[in-house]
């Protein structure tokens, strides 16, 4: 029998909203189809912005949304996404399957999207082939207002008051497809972007530099050094690949060796973000500087007949489970990192939205992030886990994910089965339970919801009792849970 000891007393601080975050590039059918299908669309819409997916969204208090890329926010240039549709400039998105970009979908439509939704906006300027003066000039027309050419601009396009975007990277992945920089001289380049980045009226601006990619600790090395001081978060990309990079897993023809693979390879990101963190509790003991894990999910091979540059890919328990994982592994450590944004919302990835045409699916990962959602802004709370190691010889891991935290009096635990063949019994101890409530989301390892059949869902789980202040619950295969305690 398994067992999670809660520590009301321990507490790593508050779990950020941000954590909850999720990330729309211009790749495939994400923007085009999947969140913008336009105000002539007989798909329901406002201002062309799909409502089912507003819908969805706003049912789980989806916090900030990260755009416009990835590798297309370097190649991205603001201007041409502004003004009358007709006269915006077209272009080849080079990253992303070499399909024409008509710019239909920009700035104002992005910051639309976010209205609806309720969110956050996060946007990625362009440093790889932009300007530190383009980048200045797009804060100052979402931010300022002055009266400058630029903000005469803005209202000419039809927005008359500032929007007060706080969450801006300065470039994506400058490592790689942001432009093969040397952190040296990415650093450099970093400080003298941000520089010219300005702050308006009350606008201040939280500012993220382009950290690493998974195990790089020379890059967080040299950017902490060199430019903590003008740094408010610094980035972490990481991805979630079985096999190898050439030969990735099918998303949905796998086996339980695979299964345990994936879920080891993501339950390592626990090491990596304490790996980073160490370096920057180096330079910034405090923790003033937030870790911002803004890429991070499973990357399987695109589904059959697909475009391969769209990334398109089903989602299954098994992202569920890693899901989970990477939730908890992120509320455990709140004390450093306070924005993380799942890659991709909708069409791209570990998507928590399908679409085709007029239909929409809600994915495993979607229900997931439902269970979820009480973290936000709870106080975390220290859990001991002790649960049998499961998985094979050289994929091993704890058959038990979990995480909590507290709110108004009540106790929210998130948990999770791994095991994708057995039931576990499973103790929730240290919290003097009166009363609880649950509910779960089940199914088989590689079952997941499809526009015909959409079985996978978030459902009222009462598998529970109380026995001297304790839960003792009863866990299916391959599940998530979310347990809610009050004294």
């Amino acid at each position: 029998m398994a067992k999670i000891t809660i520590d009301r007393e321990k507490s790593a601080g508050t779990i950020s909203r941000y954590i909850y975050g999720h990330f729309s590039e211009h790749l495939g059918h994400c923007i085009y189809g999947g969140l913008f299908v336009g105000k002539d669309s007989k798909i329901p819409n406002e201002n062309g912005i799909r409502k089912d997916a507003v819908e969805a969204m706003k049912a789980i208090r989806l916090p900030v949304l990260r755009w416009p890329g990835g590798c297309f926010a370097d190649e991205y240039h603001w201007r041409d996404g502004i003004g009358p549709q007709e006269k915006r400039r077209n272009m080849v998105n080079t990253n992303w399957g070499g399909v024409t970009e008509d710019n239909s979908f920009g700035t104002h439509e992005f910051l639309e999207l976010c209205r609806q939704v309720g969110c956050e906006p996060y946007i990625t300027g362009n440093v790889g082939s932009g300007t530190a003066q383009e980048m200045s000039e797009w804060v100052e027309y979402l931010n300022s207002d002055g009266d400058s050419t630029v903000v005469r601009e803005r209202r000419a396009n039809g927005r008359q008051d500032s929007w007060g975007v706080r969450f801006w990277g300065v470039g994506n992945e400058s490592w790689g497809c942001g432009g093969i920089m040397r952190p040296e001289y990415y650093a450099d380049v970093y400080r003298r972007y941000q520089n010219f980045c300005r702050q308006y009226g009350e606008h201040k601006l939280y500012k993220i530099a382009c950290g690493p990619s998974d195990v790089d600790t020379n890059w967080t090395e040299v950017l902490m050094k060199n430019a903590a001081f003008c740094m408010d978060g610094l980035s972490l990309h990481n991805y979630t690949i079985p096999g190898s990079w050439e030969h990735k897993n099918s998303a949905t023809k796998f086996t339980e060796a695979d299964y345990w693979e994936t879920l080891a390879i993501a339950a390592d990101m626990e090491r990596k973000v304490k790996m980073h963190a160490e370096i920057m509790d180096k330079y910034d003991p405090d923790k003033r500087i937030g870790l911002i894990v803004d890429e991070w999910g499973t990357w399987f091979e695109v589904e059959p007949g697909t475009n391969p540059g769209f990334l398109y890919q089903q989602n299954t328990m098994r992202d569920a489970m890693v899901a989970s994982i990477h939730l908890d592994l992120f509320n455990r450590c709140c004390d450093r990192v306070f924005m993380a944004n799942i890659a991709q919302t909708v069409n791209v990835l570990q998507a928590i939205i399908l679409t085709q045409d007029e239909k929409m699916v809600l994915t495993p990962t979607y229900y997931v992030f439902d269970l979820y959602q009480h973290h936000m802004d709870a106080k975390e709370l220290a859990c001991g886990i002790e649960a049998e190691k499961l998985g094979t010889e050289k994929h091993s891991l704890p058959g038990i994910s979990a995480s909590a935290s507290e709110k108004d009096g009540i106790v929210t635990v998130t948990l999770s089965n791994l095991d994708p063949a057995k039931g576990q019994e499973v103790t929730i101890a240290g919290v003097k339970a009166g009363k609880a409530a649950g509910r779960i989301l089940q199914g088989k390892m590689d079952q997941y919801n499809d526009f015909g059949s959409a079985p996978l869902k978030a459902e009222e789980f009462s598998d529970f009792e109380i026995r001297g202040g304790e839960v003792i619950i009863r866990m299916p295969a391959c599940s998530v849970a979310e347990i809610r305690i009050s004294d």
